[in-house]
């Protein structure tokens, strides 16, 4: 993108927090909602004498997002110490992947504005979190149930150029990780979280400028706002003769600014070294294969089956693939409707809406994917029309029961008998002896006029077809 005259080069590390019942290298608990301090023991507090064990469905995991994202997977990876201090680092280092990580040489493509764009992946290492710092004013407390969850650190190649490109990566990660099982992909209370480093130079210009990184932001939309601040704060500063410094910042939503948080370290400051506790992790053929085996269609891959093999328009597909519990409610129902786009239109609609509003997820639905898919079978077999579908929808919803009882239960079988139906057209028709004079006298668009009167007479279950065909034979 040309940002007066500037591009920006954008690379994101992602941090993919394992959802996992332990920690990365103890038995402590991993639940969220525990008293601070609360899952913590000697391994996580550093305490001397402790050895801590490796995570194997941690390995798990991170094998299968590496798949997922198409890198290879190393043989024999190794833990390092990541040294620095900080309050939230009890044990003075991070045991970390350095120069021989799990994942490495990955790629990622997603569509943004309308136009593939394909990202390289560098590697995908594991590591263990840290603590929680909250800071008020002159003092700040520390909350250690976060530090040794096991995360794996995704990181991009300097590939995008555009806060677009950036959030819309992000959020195609968040997507692979949930449809994985790895992750919950919870932004808010800090499951997956975002670094961004952005730089900018002149176009033209082949040499990488300065970067910088933006820290742990958990918003997609923040993700777009603290880049796009950014870039224009580093072209100001190039453009008074200023020097871009290298260095941490933190993104600040409520100002819509960054601000730095301290000067940028780089490798060597962190005194990497191979842990003397772990040994190599080995990822066994077997095992390999199984967990790949275990990978389920990503969205990318079911979204063109939807459009390709089910005949659905790709925005419908892009919607019903964004989540795969919607993705798995659809499937179920258009296999036992047998009409993919009735079930798609039904669940994009409804299903989605009724959702939203009740705050509920699509796991958690009233109406069943077999409850939907029998009432649009219903409404195919003219039992009942769409509209009386759309009252059946929201009483199943309220009470849970099947469309058959409720159709029962409310009398809303449709009216598909065509004496019936003539008697109710005749009786509108009567009533309304100046609309019929109009309209054979060249007012045509009163037939929608005395489409809805009949509905309404019949109480909205007339066969709309039959009064459509009836009208016009009465009308001439």
């Amino acid at each position: 993108m040309n940002h007066r005259g500037y591009e920006s080069v954008i690379g994101i590390e992602v941090h993919v927090q394992l959802k996992t019942v332990s920690k990365m290298f103890s038995g402590d608990s991993t639940t969220f909602e525990a008293e601070d301090n609360r899952n913590t023991s000697p391994i996580t507090m550093g305490m001397p004498g402790t050895l801590p064990v490796v995570n194997k469905k941690a390995i798990e995991f991170s094998v299968k997002t590496g798949l997922a994202l198409g890198c290879q997977i190393r043989p024999s990876s190794v833990f390092a110490r990541k040294n620095y201090f900080y309050p939230d680092l009890p044990k003075g280092y991070q045991i970390s992947q350095y120069d021989q990580p799990i994942c490495e040489h990955g790629e990622l493509t997603f569509t943004v504005d309308g136009r593939e764009k394909t990202v390289s992946i560098t590697r995908a290492h594991m590591e263990e979190d840290a603590g929680k710092s909250t800071h008020y004013g002159d003092y700040t407390l520390i909350n250690y149930n976060r530090a040794g969850i096991p995360l794996l650190e995704v990181v991009s190649g300097p590939d995008m150029s555009s806060p677009q490109e950036a959030a819309e990566y992000g959020r195609t990660i968040r997507q692979i990780v949930r449809y994985l099982g790895v992750c919950d992909g919870n932004l808010e209370e800090g499951s997956l979280r975002c670094d961004c480093n952005v730089s900018v130079r002149k176009i033209g210009v082949k040499t990488l400028g300065t970067k910088v990184e933006i820290k742990n932001i958990n918003s997609f939309r923040f993700i777009e706002k603290a880049i796009e601040f950014e870039i224009e704060r580093q072209i100001d500063l190039v453009e008074r003769g200023e020097k871009i410094i290298q260095e941490t910042r933190l993104y600040d939503p409520d100002k819509n600014k960054t601000f730095s948080m301290r000067t940028k370290e780089d490798a060597q400051d962190y005194r990497y070294f191979p842990d003397p506790d772990q040994l190599p992790v080995l990822v066994a053929a077997e095992d390999l294969e199984r967990w790949k085996s275990e990978i389920p269609e990503l969205p990318r891959a079911r979204c063109r089956r939807y459009v390709e093999q089910n005949g659905l328009p790709e925005s419908d597909a892009n919607v019903l693939t964004a989540e795969k519990e919607v993705a798995d409610f659809f499937e179920e129902t258009a296999k036992y409707c047998g009409n993919y786009k009735a079930a798609s239109n039904w669940i994009m609609t409804e299903i989605l809406r009724s959702l939203n509003e009740s705050g509920k997820t699509v796991t958690e639905s009233p109406v069943s994917p077999h409850h939907l898919g029998e009432m649009i079978v219903l409404i195919e077999k003219g039992t009942i029309s769409g509209k009386i579908g759309k009252t059946v929808f929201a009483e199943m919803w309220a009470t849970g029961k099947d469309p058959q009882t409720v159709i029962r239960e409310k009398n809303l079988v449709q009216i598909s008998d065509s004496s019936s139906i003539l008697k109710i057209v005749e009786d509108v028709l009567a009533t309304n002896p100046g609309q019929v004079a109009d309209y054979k006298g060249g007012r045509t668009k009163l037939f929608g006029f005395f489409v809805g009167a009949v509905m309404k007479a019949s109480k909205g279950q007339a066969n709309p077809d039959l009064v459509n065909q009836i009208l016009k034979e009465k009308l001439g």
